[in-house]
């Protein structure tokens, strides 16, 4: 893991780091707040509340819902750097040993810092560890390949390469897996479950026998075909950031090719359900719709008009976007909000738990507040 201390940084747009630490402050500030506030209070169904309360949860099974972004545009980000980071390569410089190491490092890391956050790792037990279960191990499936082929392919060859693991999903459901669909019998779950076995997240063990939890639904290694779609839609955005084209321009195609994909996503809805558990194809093209009409938004809005009032903050996730999703998705700071704040519970009750939720949002924004301040970026 590389730490830069006062590095010359190139020129970036602000819209990048602001986009993509949204992304984060929701994932480990906002939503754990507003769900832990709605889960104390019990909106009634019907209500504003419970509507909110829905978008805040993934959806059982087919649709899509606010918090079924939250990944995918994650993903989709970490694939935008790479015409900005690799674009040196595609001048004429030396592809050499040090490129290999940077990105066989940056898959371990991201692999191995997975299975920390939700592969039970550091539990030091072989019946909870999960070998690939985690969005940080889809990131780096989806960037090792996309960066291979950036630096190795033109923009053709590349699109072809992509276009190809996406019918390769496609062709799996058709000719093995009957295009069946259904929650517990569709063919990416059967992948899962034959290749990952006792090691696969959704197991449950009682004394030494195993069986699978009948609520877990999430797919990775089928799956990983359409991570890369995910991963490389986000490069194709970053090539239209990085071109000399107007302003305007670039905002017009991130806008235009927005619209396209979701309505392409919608025709294909009937027979490749939007289903996230799956990453199914139509799903695939619906969030990578929203993430390039997300992307123009903010492009236009931060960095073409300039309007960055009240926004600047975020950047505190989006350009140390590791250590905000590893210290809020991992680090519990309970015990530390509970040392200062325990007399609340007398007069709070149940809303404690929405004091010990805002607090730990709050340690995580003033640890990367500092760690901004101080010119300390956490990177694979």
């Amino acid at each position: 893991m590389e730490t830069a201390h006062n590095q010359q940084k190139p020129q970036r747009l602000l819209s990048l780091d602001i986009l993509r630490g949204a992304d984060l402050a929701f994932l480990v500030l906002i939503q754990p707040i507003l769900l832990k506030t709605l889960e104390v209070s019990q909106p009634a169904e019907g209500t504003v509340g419970h509507f909110i309360m829905g978008q805040l949860l993934h959806l059982p099974w087919q649709g899509f819902c606010f918090w079924d972004i939250i990944m995918p545009l994650f993903m989709f980000m970490s694939g935008i750097t790479i015409p900005f980071a690799m674009s040196r390569y595609k001048r004429g410089e030396r592809v050499d040993g040090r490129f290999f190491r940077r990105i066989l490092k940056r898959f371990i890391i991201l692999w191995l810092l997975g299975m920390v956050v939700q592969g039970n790792l550091l539990a030091f037990d072989l019946r909870q560890l999960h070998l690939f279960s985690n969005t940080l191990q889809s990131i780096a499936i989806g960037y090792v390949v996309v960066a291979f082929l950036f630096v190795f392919c033109r923009l053709r060859t590349q699109i072809l390469a992509v276009s190809l693991l996406f019918a390769a999903y496609i062709a799996i459901f058709a000719i093995w897996g009957q295009f069946d669909f259904t929650i517990d019998s569709n063919i990416c779950e059967e992948i899962d479950r034959q290749v990952l076995g006792r090691f696969r997240d959704g197991v449950i063990w009682q004394d030494d026998r195993w069986t699978w939890d009948p609520t877990y639904h999430y797919t990775w290694i089928m799956s990983s075909l359409n991570f890369v779609v995910t991963v490389y839609l986000g490069t194709l955005a970053g090539y239209i950031l990085k071109s000399t084209r107007p302003a305007m321009t670039k905002f017009g195609w991130l806008m235009g090719g927005g619209i396209l994909m979701i309505a392409i996503a919608l025709m294909m809805h009937p027979w490749i359900p939007i289903i996230k558990h799956i990453w199914s194809s139509s799903m695939t093209l619906f969030a990578g719709g929203i993430c390039f009409l997300l992307m123009g938004l903010f492009y236009y809005a931060i960095d073409v008009r300039g309007w960055r009032r009240g926004l600047m903050w975020l950047r505190f996730y989006g350009m140390n976007s590791l250590a905000a999703y590893i210290l809020g998705e991992y680090i519990n700071f309970e015990s530390l909000t509970d040392s200062l704040f325990f007399g609340l519970r007398q007069w709070t009750g149940d809303y404690y738990s929405v004091v010990n939720a805002t607090m730990q949002g709050v340690w995580v924004l003033l640890i990367l507040r500092l760690m901004y301040k101080l010119n300390i970026y956490i990177k694979a």
